[in-house]
C-alpha cells in the first residue's frame, strides 16, 4: 500500500543517462530482475525466441547493438503479456572470421605456415581468442539492456554441440543427401578453402576492371585449316588460357570467316553478330559457317604447360554460348569453370590443373606467381608468340572473401556437398509458411534464393571448425558416425572425453563398416554456417540430451538478424531444419537493415566513420541508442548512427519525458501530494483535459500492443514518440497553473490533476519498458516503488497495461483533435499579425466544419487560454471580416479557353470584393459562371486562387475549412496585461539563473521606464499578479545597484533584483 510518510525522490532536471544506466543496472542486479522475471512466468505458455549467435572473432560494433536491441523488444514485450519467454545466448565460436583473427595475432600468411606452427597450438588459440572476445560482447550485451541468459549460453565449440551437428550430418548421410564431388567451387586461395554460394553472396561482389584479351587458335585440321583459319577466342581470365581443353561454339549462332583490313594476311572466325563489334567496320565476311562446320575442328592452343595423353583441345558445342558478348567463341578450361566441368565431362576433356592451392602456378615460366598477377605477364607472352589479336580491360561484377577480401577464384577441387537442390520443393513449401517483416523478403529476395538453390558445398580445407564425421578407407567406403560415443565404440576406445577437434579427432582410426580395412577421418571441416544452422537443436545438445526443451522450443516463434542473413543464417536454418525434420525452425522473421554514417556511408576504417558503441553508450546512454536502432523508420531501412543523432534523441524524446516526470514528482513532494485511493474524483468527474490525456494514452496502448503483435516497431514507436509531445507540450502546458494552485483554491481539482499525471507516468513506464528499459524503470522506481514498498521491484516484472474502460472516451479525442487544430490556425493568425503571444487579445472567431461545432463548444476556454485572448466565439463565417479576391491560375484557365484564357482572366481580376466572395463561394460548392464579354463562362477552383485581404483590426487566417480572426485592436488595459506577462516571464527566466528551486519564496525589487507605464502596472493591480506568479512576498518599487536589465515590448525597461526570501 502507499506510504503518505514516504518522500517523493529528489529527481534532477539535468540527468546523465549513462549513470542512470549504471544504478538502474546495479539494481538489477541486487533484486535479480531478469531471473526474477523468467520465474514468475513459469508454467506460462512459452513464446519462443533464438539467439542468432554473434560470431566472437572481434569486438563488437554498432551494427551488433541494433540486432540486441531489437532482439530485446519482443521478448519483453512478450513477457509483460504473459508468456514463458526463455532466452539463451549463444556464441558462434568456428570457422575463417575466428582462424583469420588468430592468423592476424600470429603474425600466420598461409596454411603451410599453421601446419608449421602446429593444429593443436593453432586451435587451442582461436578457442582462447572467442573466449576473449566473448567476454567483450557480454560487457556490451548488459550494458545495452538485452536480457538474454549468458550463464547458459551455446557455444558452437562445445563437445556436445558438435556431438548434435554429428547427428544432423548422419541423418543426411543416411538420407543419400550428402555426397562427394569433383565440383568447381567459389575458392579463396589466402584461405585455402572453398565457399558455398551463401558465402560469396555475403562476401559480395566489387566492380572490377580485368583483362579483356582476343587470342587466335589456329585450325590444325580441315578445310579451314588449308585456308589458314584461326577461331577468334575471347576470355577475361587469361590465367586460365594454359589449361585450355576446348573452345565452344554455340549451336544455335551463325559464325563468318572474315578478314580485317589491318590483318589483311589472316582469316579469323567469328560469331556473325559480334563481327563488327570486335574486329570494326573495315572488315571483309570471306564465308559464311555454322557452328556444325566448326565442331570437332582441332586447334593448336597457345600454352602447352601440361603434356596430357588423349584428345582435346578440338571445338564442342555450348548452349552457355552467347553473342552479347565477346566473339561468340569461348575458351574452355574445367579446372576452373563450372559450365567447363560440365562441359568437359560431357565430352570426356582432361581437368588441366598447374594452380596450387594457394592460387599460384606450380610450373612453366609462371611457377610461384599468383594467378591475377601472372595475367600480365601471359598477355605479354601471347603477343610475343603472336597469338594476341587485341587486348583491353573489361570492367565488372567480381566476387570477394567475405571475410579476408582477397579475390576469389572458381577452382575444381573435391569436396563435400549438401543435396540441397533435392528439396528445393520442400524448402520453398517451408518458406511460405513465415511470415517476413517485411513481407516481399518471402518471394523475392529469399524465396528467388531458394528457387535457384545449389548444393551447399558443405566441407572447408581449414583447422578450427567442427570436423566432419566422416571416415574414409583406402577403398573409397565412408563411415559417418553421430557422436563420440558411437565413435568409440566403433574404435574399440572411451571417447566421452575426447575434444573432438582437430587434431585430436584426427588420430581416431576405425575399422571400415563395409571392408574392415582401416578408416580415418577426412581432413575437412564444415562450413561454420552449418553450425549456427542447427542451434535449434544443438543449443540443448539434441537428440543425445535436452529432447524436452527442444521439442518445447521449437519451431522459434521469432528470430531477427540484419537482412543480408537471407543468404546466411536465415538460410542455414531454413535448410537444415527442412532437411532433418521437415519443418520450417522459426515462424516468424523480422529483417534488419545495415548501419550507415550520418551521411548515409557505410562505415568503414578507411572512411575513418567507424563508430564505437561505447562512445554513444558513454556519452548519451543506451536507451537514447536504442531508441535510435527502433524507432528511425522501418527495421529492414538502413540506420543512420552518428553522436548528432542520438543527441537528438535525447532532446527530442527522452529529455522531453523526463522533464514531465521532474515536473511531476518536483510539485508532488513540494505540495505533499501521494497517490492515495479514493483521493482523485472519478475520471468522468475530472477536468477535460485529464479525461483527453487518459482516453489518448489508452488509445496508445492499444496502438503499440497491435502494433508489437505485428513486429510494427514503427508504428509502435511513433505513436509513444507523439504520446509523449503531447503529454509535456499539451497537457501539461495546458495544465501547468492546476499544479500551481494552492491546495485551499481547487482542492479536488489539483488532486484530480496530480492523480491523473501519476496514472500517465506509470501507465508510460509500463508501455516504454520494452524500449527504453532504462529510463522506464527508473520511472517505475521514482513513482511506484518510491511511496509502495509492497510494489513490484521493477517495471520490468509487470504485466503489459490495460487501461480501464473508464479512460476510453473518442468521442472528447475527436473533439480535443479539433481544438488543436483551431490553435494552431491561431497562431499562424498571431504570426501573421506580428503581435507576440504574451500579449493578449480582446477575442477570436472561429469556423470549423458543422458536425465539429458542438464538441468544440465545450473546448473553448482552452482555445482561449492557449491564444491568449478573452473570448472565443463559433462563428458561422467568417467571410465579412476579409475582403476576397480572385486570381487566376493560367496552368488552368489556358487548356480551358485557350486564346480568350486573358479575357477570362482579366475579367477575373476585375470583379469587386463582394462579388469575388459570392463567385468564390459558388466554386467552393463545385462550379460558378463569370460573364466575359456578354457570354457566360463556366469556371472551376482550380482555376482560380482565393486571396484574402483582412480588414482593418483583424487578422485572418484559414487552414481547409478552418479559419480563425483575431480581433488585433490593443486598448490600453490589454497593453499593460501584455507587459505584466513579459515581466513575470523575465523574472522566472532570472529565478532559473540564479538557480533558485521552484518553491523558494523571494523579494522582488522593480524599476519600470517610462513612469506612467509603471503607474499603470502598480495602478491597475498587474504588479500584484507579479508578485503572485513569481512567488514573491513583497514588490517594491526602485532600482538597486547590480540590478538585471531587461527591454520589455514598446521600448519599455525594466531593472529588477530577486532576493531569495527564507520565509520562517
Amino acid at each position: 500500500m502507499t506510504d503518505p510518510e514516504r518522500a517523493w525522490p529528489d529527481v534532477t532536471n539535468h540527468p546523465s543517462f549513462p549513470d542512470l544506466d549504471k544504478a538502474v543496472q546495479a539494481r538489477w542486479r541486487e533484486r535479480g530482475v531478469f531471473a526474477e522475471s523468467l520465474r514468475r512466468r513459469d508454467g506460462a505458455p512459452i513464446w519462443s525466441f533464438y539467439e542468432g549467435p554473434p560470431t566472437a572473432n572481434g569486438r563488437p560494433g554498432v551494427h551488433h547493438v541494433e540486432a540486441r536491441v531489437f532482439k530485446d523488444v519482443f521478448p519483453r514485450y512478450r513477457t509483460m503479456k504473459g508468456f514463458q519467454v526463455p532466452r539463451k545466448a549463444g556464441w558462434d565460436c568456428h570457422g575463417l572470421p575466428v582462424e583469420l583473427e588468430v592468423e592476424k595475432e600470429l603474425g600466420l600468411n598461409s596454411k603451410p605456415e599453421i601446419e608449421a606452427f602446429g593444429i593443436e597450438a593453432f586451435n587451442q588459440r582461436c578457442r582462447e581468442s572467442v573466449g576473449r572476445y566473448v567476454r567483450d560482447f557480454e560487457d556490451l550485451t548488459e550494458r545495452i539492456g538485452f536480457w538474454v541468459d549468458m550463464s547458459d549460453a551455446y557455444w558452437t565449440m562445445d563437445s556436445e554441440y558438435v556431438e548434435s551437428v554429428w547427428w544432423a550430418l548422419k541423418r543426411l548421410w543416411d538420407d543419400d543427401l550428402i555426397f562427394r564431388d569433383h565440383r568447381v567451387t567459389p575458392y579463396c586461395p589466402r584461405c585455402g578453402t572453398g565457399l558455398s554460394d551463401a558465402e560469396v553472396a555475403l562476401g559480395g561482389y566489387r566492380d572490377v576492371a580485368d583483362p579483356s584479351v582476343y587470342v587466335r587458335f589456329p585450325i590444325v585440321d580441315g578445310p579451314l585449316a588449308e585456308r589458314g583459319a584461326s577461331l577468334l577466342v575471347w576470355t577475361t581470365t587469361p590465367w586460365t588460357l594454359p589449361s585450355n581443353a576446348a573452345v565452344a561454339v554455340g549451336p544455335g549462332i551463325s559464325y563468318v570467316l572474315a578478314r580485317a583490313a589491318q590483318r589483311s594476311d589472316e582469316l579469323l572466325i567469328v560469331a556473325a553478330d559480334r563481327v563488327t563489334a570486335v574486329l570494326g567496320d573495315d572488315v571483309e565476311v570471306v564465308d559464311q559457317l555454322t557452328a556444325g562446320d566448326l565442331v570437332g575442328l582441332h586447334y593448336e592452343a597457345p600454352f602447352t604447360l601440361v603434356e596430357i595423353d588423349g584428345d582435346y583441345r578440338y571445338v564442342v558445342a555450348a548452349d552457355v554460348v552467347t553473342t552479347t558478348e565477346g566473339s561468340g567463341l569461348v575458351h574452355m578450361a574445367p579446372a576452373f569453370g563450372e559450365d567447363d566441368l560440365a562441359i568437359g565431362r560431357r565430352e570426356g576433356l582432361p581437368v588441366v590443373n598447374p594452380v596450387d592451392p594457394q592460387g599460384r602456378f606450380d610450373r612453366g615460366p609462371w611457377e610461384g606467381q599468383f594467378v591475377k598477377a601472372a595475367d600480365p605477364l601471359i598477355i605479354e607472352a601471347l603477343d610475343e608468340a603472336g597469338a594476341l589479336v587485341r587486348a583491353g580491360t573489361y570492367e565488372h561484377a567480381y566476387p570477394f572473401c567475405w571475410r579476408c577480401k582477397s579475390p576469389l577464384i572458381y577452382y575444381a577441387k573435391l569436396s563435400w556437398y549438401i543435396r540441397t537442390t533435392a528439396r528445393r520443393a520442400e524448402l520453398l513449401a517451408q518458406n511460405a509458411k513465415i511470415d517476413w517483416h517485411p513481407e516481399h523478403i518471402r518471394d523475392g529476395r529469399f524465396g528467388n534464393w531458394l528457387e535457384n538453390n545449389v548444393d551447399w558445398a558443405l566441407s572447408r580445407d581449414r583447422y578450427w571448425g567442427t570436423p566432419l564425421p566422416f571416415w574414409l578407407c583406402p577403398d573409397g567406403h565412408v563411415t559417418v558416425v553421430a557422436s563420440r560415443a558411437e565413435l568409440g565404440q566403433l574404435a574399440g576406445l572411451d571417447l566421452d572425453d575426447l575434444d573432438p577437434h582437430r587434431p585430436y579427432v584426427d588420430e581416431i582410426v576405425v575399422p571400415c563398416s563395409d571392408c574392415g580395412r582401416d578408416a580415418r577421418r577426412v581432413e575437412e571441416v564444415a562450413d561454420a554456417w552449418l553450425d549456427s544452422g542447427a542451434m535449434p537443436f544443438a543449443q540443448f545438445g539434441y537428440p543425445h540430451r535436452g529432447r524436452d526443451a527442444f521439442a518445447a522450443r521449437f519451431p522459434a516463434d521469432f528470430i531477427a538478424e540484419a537482412i543480408d542473413q537471407t543468404r546466411g543464417w536465415f538460410y542455414t536454418l531454413l535448410a537444415e531444419s527442412t532437411l532433418v525434420f521437415g519443418e520450417t525452425p522459426y515462424r516468424s522473421v523480422l529483417c534488419l537493415g545495415h548501419i550507415v554514417d550520418e551521411d548515409g556511408r557505410k562505415m568503414s576504417k578507411s572512411l575513418g566513420n567507424v563508430l564505437d558503441p561505447w562512445t554513444l553508450l558513454d556519452r548519451s546512454g543506451a536507451d537514447a541508442l536504442r531508441w535510435l536502432m527502433i524507432a528511425e523508420g522501418n527495421p529492414w531501412l538502413n540506420r543512420r548512427v552518428s553522436v548528432g543523432l542520438t543527441d537528438d534523441i535525447l532532446r527530442r524524446f527522452l529529455l522531453t519525458l523526463w522533464n514531465t516526470h521532474y515536473f511531476f514528482t518536483t510539485y508532488a513532494r513540494i505540495d505533499g501530494w501521494h497517490p492515495r485511493i479514493g483521493d482523485a474524483p472519478p475520471v468522468a468527474d475530472r477536468h477535460p483535459m485529464d479525461r483527453w490525456v487518459l482516453a489518448e494514452l489508452a488509445d496508445v496502448c492499444d496502438a503499440v500492443d497491435t502494433a508489437l503483435e505485428r513486429y510494427d516497431v514503427t508504428t509502435a514507436t511513433r505513436r509513444l514518440e507523439d504520446f509523449v509531445d503531447d503529454l509535456s507540450n499539451w497537457y501539461v502546458r495546458r495544465s501547468r497553473r492546476r499544479f500551481w494552485k494552492s491546495s485551499a483554491e481547487e482542492p479536488r481539482d489539483k488532486s484530480s490533476a496530480y492523480a491523473t499525471l501519476h496514472d500517465v507516468l506509470v501507465t508510460l513506464s509500463q508501455l516504454l519498458a520494452p524500449f527504453t528499459p532504462f529510463v522506464a524503470d527508473q520511472l517505475w522506481e521514482d513513482l511506484v516503488r518510491s511511496q509502495d514498498a509492497d510494489a513490484a521491484p521493477s517495471v520490468h516484472l509487470t504485466d503489459y497495461p490495460a487501461p480501464p474502460r473508464t479512460w476510453r472516451d473518442d468521442a472528447l479525442r475527436a473533439a480535443m483533435d479539433t481544438a488543436r487544430r483551431v490553435v494552431e490556425v491561431g497562431r499562424q493568425a498571431r504570426n501573421q499579425s506580428g503581435i507576440r503571444i504574451r500579449q493578449p487579445l480582446a477575442r477570436a472567431l472561429v469556423t470549423v466544419p458543422g458536425h465539429e461545432r458542438p464538441a468544440l463548444r465545450t473546448l473553448l476556454d482552452e482555445v482561449a487560454e492557449e491564444l491568449n485572448v478573452k473570448t472565443v466565439e463559433l462563428a458561422d463565417a467568417t467571410t465579412d471580416l476579409a475582403d476576397r479576391h480572385l486570381k487566376p491560375n493560367f496552368r488552368a484557365l489556358g487548356p480551358a479557353f485557350q486564346q480568350d484564357a486573358p479575357n477570362v482572366a482579366e475579367a477575373l481580376r476585375t470583379l469587386g470584393p463582394h462579388q469575388a466572395g459570392a463567385l468564390a463561394d459558388q466554386l467552393a460548392q463545385g462550379q460558378a459562371t463569370i460573364d466575359v464579354d456578354g457570354r457566360a463562362r463556366a469556371i472551376t477552383a482550380d482555376m482560380v486562387e482565393v486571396v484574402e485581404t483582412p480588414r482593418t483590426g483583424w487578422q485572418l487566417t484559414r487552414e481547409g475549412a478552418t479559419s480563425v480572426a483575431l480581433d488585433t485592436e490593443l486598448t490600453d488595459e490589454l497593453r499593460t496585461e501584455g507587459l505584466a506577462r513579459e515581466l513575470i516571464r523575465a523574472v522566472n527566466d532570472r529565478r532559473k539563473d540564479l538557480g533558485l528551486d521552484l518553491d523558494q519564496h523571494i523579494f522582488l525589487q522593480v524599476d519600470i521606464e517610462p513612469g506612467d507605464v509603471a503607474a499603470s502596472l502598480r495602478g491597475r493591480g498587474w504588479l500584484d499578479v507579479v508578485g503572485h506568479e513569481v512567488l514573491a512576498d513583497e514588490v517594491r518599487p526602485g532600482r538597486v545597484a547590480g540590478a538585471h536589465e531587461i527591454e520589455l515590448s514598446g521600448g519599455v525597461r525594466a531593472a529588477i533584483t530577486v532576493t531569495p526570501h527564507n520565509r520562517a
